[in-house]
This record gives C-alpha cells, structure tokens and sequence, in this order.
C-alpha cells in the first residue's frame, strides 16, 4: 500500500497491565499520539489509581505464548497478503512492521483477535483472561529510512 501512503506501519500493542498511562515508562492518549509528541508525564498517584482498578493481574507471556502469537501474527498476514518486514513478540508487548492492503487499525484489530483466540485454543489463557491493553501504538513508516529503522529496532534492539 504505497502510491502517495505510508509504505508500512509499526504496530505495537501491550500484553494487559504491564504499560499503565503515567508511568514512568511513558505512555500517550488521544492527543499525544502523533510521532514526536510530548509523552504523558509520569504520576505515581495516577498511574496507582490505574493499577488498583485493574479486574485481573497483568499478562506476561512465556515462551509458549510468545511462540503461539509469533505464529498466529504470520498466520494472519499470509492469509491476509500482508508483508511482515519484522516481528519480536516479548513478554509484555509485540512489535511487528508490516505492510498491506488494510488500515493500521484493522491490523491491530486483527492480530489481538485472533491471537487471543489461538491463545485459547491451545489452552494457554483462560477463556475469562483479559489478554491485551486496550489499542496500541500504529505509526506510519513513510519512506525507505523509517522501514529500516523500526525494523532495526524491532530486531536488534530489544
């Protein structure tokens, strides 16, 4: 999908409550959700307000998660003639640069779908398990360098 659009997309997406908004990590909302954006600034008080209001404890993954999603995300894109340039899935977040012929959104929506529905399948999350954080990050890669540079990242940096 390219002819005057992004040539792929940087999808990030957290596992559920291991990336709160106001950490100090760093998070962003509907405002600051543009590449280069001031972050949300950290707010211990917030941040535990957001903990404390979590209906389950966080979700990491072991490797047979990680294994399970990492297959499931490619599953996905062959079936949906989608190019993954690069995938890490991590114990708390997964990181994929694709491109295709959908939406970032649509992407997103579709890998923490079926990616939960794999995960139970295979029994390693309970029907009731709240598996991912709401949304996730979708950065456009608009030419050549940016390609290179979230795939660098993705593959070497984590």
């Amino acid at each position: 999908m390219h002819l005057g659009g992004p040539l792929a997309y940087f999808i990030t997406f957290h596992t559920y409550g291991t990336w709160l908004h106001a950490s100090d990590k760093g998070s962003v909302d509907q405002q600051r959700n543009q590449f280069g954006a001031p972050r949300i600034p950290p707010n211990a008080k917030f941040e535990r307000r957001r903990r404390e209001s979590m209906r389950q404890h966080e979700m990491v993954f072991g490797d047979d998660e990680r294994t399970a999603m990492d297959a499931t995300i490619r599953e996905v894109c062959t079936h949906r003639d989608w190019r993954i340039h690069a995938i890490n899935v991590r114990t708390n977040h997964v990181h994929v640069v694709v491109s295709g012929g959908a939406t970032p959104e649509k992407m997103l929506g579709d890998f923490k779908r079926y990616g939960t529905r794999r995960l139970r399948e295979r029994g390693l999350v309970a029907a009731d398990r709240i598996v991912w954080s709401e949304h996730g990050s979708t950065r456009h890669l608009w030419d050549d360098k940016d390609v290179y540079e979230a795939c660098t990242y993705v593959t070497n940096c984590q």
